[in-house]
């Protein structure tokens, strides 16, 4: 008699990849909810409540009309309430869902999987960011040729931000956002920015995946077509 066995998708795979190579360097795991406030999600990553870039990201509101709940845009949610609960030194990885209201493709969808890292404590610096992320994408690639670069690039919560690309089987990559915390947002956090210095990245777990395993369709990951899953 023959019995089928079950798979671990994809996306459950990589999140426990990710979790042991963050565990191996000494970062501990965190969480949030996906339903937030403007407050959170915005305001105290310092977009202002007119900030042009709110509009970079296409946000689900939640009903009724009007009302401040909506569901995250990014992991980044977690940085604020969790350094008002706790004291540097602060390193933490948060895997977790996102939503961003946009029309679907083969690169797109309206929900995917992020990966927030931050880190905070006294004297750390850009290479300390370009350090962690390197070993990080040469653990879960399985390949120590693997090079990354960075670009200068804007995010509200961070300054200087920077775009890392890396360098995969021969060609560069775009891969992810990242930089030294904002002070506003240290501030928000209830840490002294003149004391402290922390850097942060958020990273797209269907990206990595689909670089991985060559895929071409995000939409595969949600589509719930076991012939995908059963590859993995």
């Amino acid at each position: 008699m023959n019995e089928e066995k079950g798979h671990k998708h994809p996306i459950s795979q990589a999140i426990r990849e990710l979790t042991d190579i963050f565990q191996e360097m000494g970062f501990s795991l965190a969480d949030g909810p996906e339903m937030t406030n403007d407050y959170d999600n915005f305001e105290v990553l310092n977009f202002g409540e007119d900030h042009p870039a709110r509009d970079m990201q296409d946000t689900f509101w939640l009903k009724p009309e009007g009302s401040q709940m909506l569901l995250r845009t990014q992991t980044s949610t977690v940085q604020v309430p969790y350094m008002l609960e706790n004291k540097p030194p602060i390193r933490i990885f948060v895997p977790g869902k996102v939503y961003r209201n946009e029309a679907t493709d083969s690169t797109h969808e309206m929900q995917f999987y992020q990966v927030e890292g931050l880190a905070v404590d006294k004297g750390i610096t850009l290479e300390h960011l370009k350090g962690t992320l390197l070993t990080l994408l040469q653990r879960f690639f399985n390949d120590e040729n693997i090079e990354v670069r960075f670009r200068p690039g804007y995010f509200p919560f961070v300054e200087p931000g920077v775009e890392l690309d890396m360098k995969y089987k021969g060609k560069w990559i775009e891969l992810l956002g990242a930089g030294m915390v904002h002070p506003n947002v240290l501030r928000n956090g209830g840490i002294d920015p003149k004391k402290y210095s922390g850097f942060a990245f958020g990273m797209g777990i269907d990206r990595i995946i689909m670089i991985r395993h060559n895929s071409n369709d995000v939409r595969k990951h949600y589509d719930g077509d076991l012939r995908f899953v059963n590859q993995f």
